[in-house]
């Protein structure tokens, strides 16, 4: 008799599908019993778009909501493609690119990404494009299949086990191997184990002729990590009774603070597709950011590194983008939290205790951002007293009272001492010397000081008060800061926007043949940002008018909530009504109405000479004084005129109105 194991329970995951049907194209806002009565306002015309894609407000049938969020996605990724095929024919077409492969370090910047991925032809952007248009078409097939002829059932979304095995197997570890496979890998497909020793699979290494990061180290290291993912794609369980089960590993974490720890966490995770997104937006947005500085500090394509529009540009697009997928995260937990969580049914485990001990949590932040508040904004205010009263050896400074960021430099140094051994970015750490490409400087190590731990502390006060401020919201369980939360959040980045690439703006520049560096501005970060004149007077306007990338243009907008009421009613009553987007308000504003009619004139969209009007009511206290230099902020006329100029001559023709 032949013994055979049972057979393994074959799983239906297809239902059957929904009929395809163009009569409802024809009903506008047929998802929606109020939209579909017609229209009685123009509030009908902006609900039709805003909910057409609330699929929760369409039916409370997670199985429906999900496959439409399934077949949705096959639609996002189809316009995705659309879009990088016009981008790939305009460079085509249109573009400098062959030329700037033929001199790169003469020619106008065009498309590092495509050298890196192989692209050296107009001919390969053509095929390119066409390819995308392909994947385009395919993706809207396979939207509408997964709807109308395959539509999932509940469960398939649910099977989280198979789904991280075939995102770590295809998606990650097929999709690395795939990026490296190019002729670089030959030793490794034909077992050259001599070359292969030689390779480092997790290092990245240099190329010093354009410094950007080798491609074939690319390669290898893509390589390497594809058969790290394509093992890790067999190590949850599926229909065979082998490999972990994620319900078993969250509910095994147990720890002596919080209760069942995070038993129904997975209940949560596989019922709730808001608590779904709200974690993988955090963790994308915060790895967004991650990447915003990775760019610059090791640039992963040829010629990045000496292009120096193009990284601010990278770096601002990814720290915004960052930031908004980090608030996205933030909504989506909300949501969570008022329609699908339970109280009655998640007591006593780690959300559940997190909740009941808000007010503690509470506390300590707010601890936590008075202590940084006075600890950062103090630090200038005693600054600018020094200054102001000729004590230049009791100011925080490198060259007086020293608050150095010890425990980063002790980092930075002992990954200095091997470059390249430790720390791929070791070199970028004070441990190496100047790079330069086509008399440009690519690269500067800049040891850290007192400037920079000043600016890191200004910039954590407020990103610490904006969580405070998120949390009461929901102890209270209403959004009455919520205002205050956004305008913090947009001073965050507004922040990060203009100090960190302050900060590398001193690396900018160009270098001669007997080595002499020239930078683009002044250079003196380290003197002129420990005191909030210095950042007014030099940064956002003497030097304004030297920076030819536009780094710092009317960037006292920024700065002026940071230091005006705004920045008084963080630490002092906790509430910012509107005075965080009157950028230019000062003591001129008089009236309550005379401020609401400000806000309106500056954010409405509105001819140039009413925005103009509003501006020149402060233009004077600014740089309008063209025949001395002790006004506001002590810059010179050229300073201020040149970032105005911006908003048209017509500011320096009119009368001004005090």
């Amino acid at each position: 008799m032949i013994i055979r194991s049972p057979e393994p329970e074959v799983k239906i995951f297809v239902d059957k599908a929904v009929k395809t049907s163009f009569e409802q194209w024809a009903k506008p806002g047929h998802f929606s019993r109020t939209i579909a009565k017609g229209p009685d306002t123009t509030t009908w015309i902006w609900n039709l778009h805003a909910d057409a894609h609330d699929f929760d407000g369409h039916t409370s049938d997670l199985e429906e909501i999900s496959r439409k969020v399934f077949s949705a996605h096959f639609g996002q990724l189809s316009i995705i493609f659309l879009w990088l095929s016009g981008m790939y024919f305009h460079g085509a077409r249109f573009s400098n690119y062959e030329a700037w492969l033929s001199d790169p370090t003469h020619i106008g910047p065009s498309a590092q990404i495509w050298r890196a991925s192989g692209i050296t032809s107009e001919l390969q952007l053509y095929c390119t494009a066409i390819g995308a248009l392909v994947f385009a078409a395919l993706m809207l097939f396979a939207g509408w299949f997964h709807y109308h002829k395959a539509a999932p059932k509940l469960a398939w979304f649910q099977d989280v086990e198979s789904m991280l095995n075939h995102h770590l197997a295809g998606l990650l570890g097929l999709g690395s191997l795939s990026w490296a496979g190019h002729q670089r890998e030959q030793p490794h497909f034909h077992l050259e184990l001599v070359k292969i020793c030689g390779l480092s699979y997790f290092s990245w290494r240099i190329r010093s002729s354009n410094w950007g990061s080798m491609v074939d180290r690319h390669c290898t290291h893509h390589l390497a990590i594809a058969i790290l993912f394509l093992i890790a794609g067999h190590m949850y369980r599926t229909n065979w009774g082998i490999g972990h089960g994620l319900k078993d590993i969250l509910e095994a974490h147990k720890g002596p603070f919080t209760g069942q720890g995070h038993k129904g966490l997975y209940e949560i995770l596989t019922t709730s597709w808001h608590a779904q997104l709200s974690l993988n937006l955090a963790m994308l947005g915060s790895l967004t950011i991650v990447v915003a500085h990775h760019m610059y500090s090791m640039p992963p394509y040829p010629y990045l590194a000496t292009d120096y529009g193009t990284q601010l540009s990278l770096f601002t697009h990814h720290m915004w983008i960052g930031g908004f997928l980090i608030v996205g995260a933030a909504a989506h937990a909300a949501i969570f939290m008022v329609r699908d969580y339970d109280p009655t049914t998640r007591y006593n485990d780690l959300l559940d205790r997190v909740l009941r001990h808000r007010d503690a949590i509470i506390s300590h932040l707010n601890w936590a951002c008075i202590f940084l508040g006075f600890h950062s904004f103090g630090l200038y205010i005693h600054n600018d007293t020094m200054s102001a009263l000729g004590r230049p050896q009791d100011m925080f400074s490198d060259t007086a009272i020293q608050l150095q960021p010890v425990f980063a430099q002790w980092i930075q140094n002992t990954h200095a001492l091997a470059p390249g051994a430790t720390a791929s970015t070791s070199l970028t750490w004070g441990g190496g010397d100047l790079v330069a490409v086509g008399g440009k400087v690519a690269l500067l190590p800049i040891p850290l000081g007192t400037a920079d731990f000043l600016v890191f502390y200004l910039l954590v006060a407020p990103q610490i008060l904006v969580f405070v401020f998120l949390v009461m919201d929901l102890e209270e369980g209403y959004m009455s800061s919520i205002g205050l939360g956004s305008c913090l959040l947009r001073t965050i980045l507004d922040g990060m926007g203009s100090n960190i690439p302050e900060n590398a703006v001193r690396c900018l520049g160009s270098i001669s043949d007997q080595g002499v560096v020239t930078h683009i501005t002044g250079g003196n970060f380290a003197q002129s940002s420990i005191t909030i004149n210095g950042w007014l007077r030099d940064f956002l306007w003497a030097q304004a008018s030297q920076d030819p990338l536009h780094v710092r243009p009317i960037a006292h907008a920024i700065w002026d909530p940071h230091f005006g009421k705004g920045r008084g009613s963080f630490y002092s009553r906790g509430c910012s009504w509107p005075s965080e987007y009157r950028l230019f308000w000062l003591a001129t504003l008089t009236t309550e109405m005379e401020t609401e009619r400000f806000v309106v004139q500056k954010c409405r969209i509105s001819s140039e000479s009413s925005f103009v009007r509003t501006l020149r009511r402060q233009w004077n206290l600014y740089a309008q004084n063209p025949d001395s230099s002790s006004h506001l902020f002590g810059t010179s006329q050229g300073a201020g005129t040149a970032i105005l100029t911006l908003l048209g001559d017509s500011i320096h023709k009119h009368k001004v109105y005090g």
